[in-house]
């Protein structure tokens, strides 16, 4: 007798019902351009998201941090760690601050594209075939050991996250926003695994390794979540309107001249480097000034710093270059030569001010 396929795929909000191709005509939440937010607006939001997820993050503050940065730099997030440390508790923290549609697929061998993406179905009552979503239709999309499913499936998300859409069986049905897929892996285990290709890789971001937690950390957890598990008190704190708004506010942070061109700097070293196999690709540079606005944004500034850029380029750029055999058989690791490539890159030297007046000279 043959055993039935056991996939593990938590529904968005919208399985289930028929679906209608959206209009791709560059509007925002529910068709409304998002707002822009003023400053004051913009740091209480920002500080509530990172308030409520430090409450069940222990001691992983930056961590909570680049989540947020991804998120309002429209990118998607890859956790990457060994067991146990907190990958998808920081991925459905994020997801239940925010009132928004969320979604979790449990990554399986057997979980085929359609349940991803979704299939047409035929609908015996009106003769026609209907959409019906797959779990990416969601605001948030949590993907948990996306590395567990075959390279078929993974190729999946390809569209959707690169241009925040879905074809099937040639029509196209655009996400909504704000759109941001959070898959967490375990690199250690190998078994029963498929490594992300280089393709996916790319489309990540930012890659985060939680790393196990200080003494106090540790100690304060045990304390804390014995009893219950800390998402059951996570609400929402900000609204879907809100991250648009947010997102619209990062997107008019200032870029002067210097700093794309230091920003190009970098990834042409990566691409010249000896050490390296496969250095930074232009989308990883387009996504890395990206996160740097966003970064500049939860500071307070409406302009760009060297130091924004400097902040992020380790979570951005180290999961998409490879080292050469040499290298790699040195001890060599790409967060060590992105360092040492930072450290040796020439910074314009700017008076005080000057990347914001560039900004009135324009």
């Amino acid at each position: 007798m043959e055993s039935k396929r056991q996939v593990t795929v938590e529904p968005s909000p919208l399985q289930g019902e028929a679906y209608t191709a959206l209009p791709r005509d560059g509007a925002g939440l529910n068709g409304h351009k998002p707002q822009v937010m003023d400053a004051e607006r913009f740091h209480d939001a920002s500080e509530r998201i990172l308030g409520s997820i430090n409450k069940v993050i222990d001691g992983k503050a930056e961590a909570a941090k680049l989540a947020l940065t991804v998120l309002l730099a429209q990118g998607h997030l890859l956790l990457e760690d060994v067991p146990g440390v907190g990958k998808t508790l920081l991925a459905k923290t994020l997801a239940r601050t925010v009132d928004c549609t969320v979604s979790r697929i449990q990554f399986t061998p057997d979980l085929l594209p359609s349940d991803v993406t979704g299939v047409s179905i035929y609908n015996q009552s009106s003769r026609q075939f209907e959409f019906r979503p797959g779990a990416v239709f969601a605001n948030i999309v949590i993907g948990d050991e996306i590395n567990r499913a075959s390279a078929k499936t993974q190729s999946a998300l390809l569209e959707c996250m690169e241009e925040h859409q879905v074809t099937v069986d040639g029509h196209s049905y655009q996400l909504g926003l704000p759109f941001m897929v959070v898959a967490t892996q375990n690199p250690i285990e190998m078994e029963g695994t498929y490594p992300l290709p280089e393709a996916q890789r790319d489309r990540f971001m930012a890659r985060i390794s939680m790393g196990y937690p200080d003494k106090d950390a540790e100690i304060e957890m045990l304390e804390t979540h014995q009893a219950s598990s800390p998402l059951v008190k996570v609400t929402p704190v900000v609204t879907a309107s809100d991250v648009a708004a947010m997102v619209s506010t990062v997107q008019q942070v200032y870029v002067s001249t210097a700093i794309k061109e230091y920003t190009v700097a970098i990834g042409r070293a990566t691409r010249d480097s000896a050490r390296l196999r496969l250095g930074a690709s232009p989308r990883s540079l387009l996504q890395l000034l990206r996160a740097a606005k966003a970064t500049a944004a939860l500071d307070g500034r409406d302009f760009v710093l060297p130091d924004d850029v400097v902040d992020v380029a380790e979570s951005v750029l180290a999961h998409r270059i490879i080292l050469d055999r040499k290298a790699a058989s040195s001890g060599d690791t790409p967060q060590s030569i992105l360092r040492g490539i930072l450290a040796s890159l020439p910074v314009a030297q700017e008076p005080p001010g000057a990347w914001r007046r560039d900004r009135h000279a324009v």
